[in-house]
């Protein structure tokens, strides 16, 4: 496949100066963004369509605030706020192709903290990689991937319990020895490409959920 028949999923995340999100609030967001635009995609079937039927499942985060995240929300899409975040999910659009407004806005080295620790999960719960130093967009991205990993493991009657839940997710940072058993327990594991910040085939998030045992899905 050439690069002018890939898909990417365009994510934009509001980050305005005074008020930023907390980073586990973003990454949230953004899987909850995808798993909204899987449940239900209204106008882009085909778009979603194509992007899938690629066999690639690449997201790429963007950051806006003040008059460039208005343009961003001008643009078809769906705005998911979670918390502390609001994080705007497009359609699927070619690699080269994206949308003006959003191909202008910056991608690399979007970082967030949180300010306190998070609460309880409540599954499914994402796990981020301890061993890996991802930036906050890179680690919505691969949020992102989890989720969608997670959704298409689940049957008929899971997504149904999970969509009246509100699609909702934890991430949390995963103890290391932890990490390392969830990836041998059949559960859903991201094996990021490499295309940016780290090693081609690193496994960057697990998704744990009690119905997710044993169902090695794809990445």
């Amino acid at each position: 496949m050439n690069d002018a028949e890939l898909m990417v999923l365009p994510l934009v995340v509001r980050i305005e100066r005074a008020t930023p999100p907390e980073r586990t609030d973003a990454m949230e967001a953004a899987a909850m963004a995808v798993l909204s635009l899987l449940d239900d995609p209204g106008e882009w079937v085909a778009e979603l369509h194509a992007w899938e039927v690629t066999g690639r499942i690449r997201k790429v985060v963007r950051r806006a605030r003040g008059a460039e995240w208005r343009r961003a929300v001008a643009l078809p899409g769906r705005t998911i706020e979670h918390r502390t975040a609001e994080v705007r999910v497009h359609p699927p659009v070619p690699l080269d192709a994206w949308p003006r407004d959003l191909a202008r806005l910056q991608v690399s080295g979007t970082e967030l903290t949180d300010t306190a620790e998070p609460g309880p999960a409540v599954p499914p719960t994402l796990w981020e990689n301890p061993a890996l130093a991802m930036s906050a967009g890179k680690a919505m991205a691969q949020a992102g991937h989890a989720a969608q990993l997670a959704w298409w493991a689940s049957d008929a009657a899971e997504r149904a319990a999970w969509r009246a839940a509100g699609l909702a997710v934890s991430v949390r940072t995963a103890a290391a020895a932890a990490f390392e058993e969830k990836v041998a327990a059949g559960l859903p594991v991201v094996r990021d490409a490499g295309f940016t910040e780290i090693e081609p085939g690193s496994c960057t998030f697990v998704a744990e959920a009690p119905w997710l045992y044993g169902k090695v899905t794809r990445s």
